[in-house]
């Protein structure tokens, strides 16, 4: 299967456990891999045959920005899911959210949480 990519993508939203992360916010990042035949948009160079990265892009943007969730689950969830209603041609998606600054006890330098969910189960 063909293969779109989108990396670092980089939006400030609410989403935590905690009262700080609800009220000060953070920075997330957010990775999605997307599955489908590329075949057709390879050889017609057309955008109709394929998936709108721009398109693409505001959907995630809304997606992490709109109302928080508790976990960062519950927004690659939400956007795993999105993806898929909104784009017909997607096989599958594979979405990693990031959260550089989770309050963790430890030095670190990334939490994140990868989902895959394809069209049909």
């Amino acid at each position: 299967m063909d293969k779109i990519t989108i990396s670092g993508l980089s939006f400030f939203a609410y989403h935590g456990c905690l009262p700080e992360e609800t009220e000060r916010g953070q920075t997330f990042l957010v990775d999605v891999s997307l599955a489908l035949d590329l075949h057709a948009a390879g050889e017609s160079d057309r955008l109709d045959d394929t998936v709108d990265y721009g398109a693409v892009t505001s959907l995630i943007s809304t997606a992490v920005t709109e109302a928080p969730c508790r976990l960062i689950e519950g927004v690659a969830e939400k956007i795993a899911a999105r993806l898929l209603a909104a784009f017909p041609l997607l096989d599958s998606v594979i979405v990693t959210v990031h959260k550089p600054g989770a309050p963790l006890p430890a030095v670190f330098s990334d939490a994140s949480v990868t989902v895959e969910r394809r069209r049909n189960g």
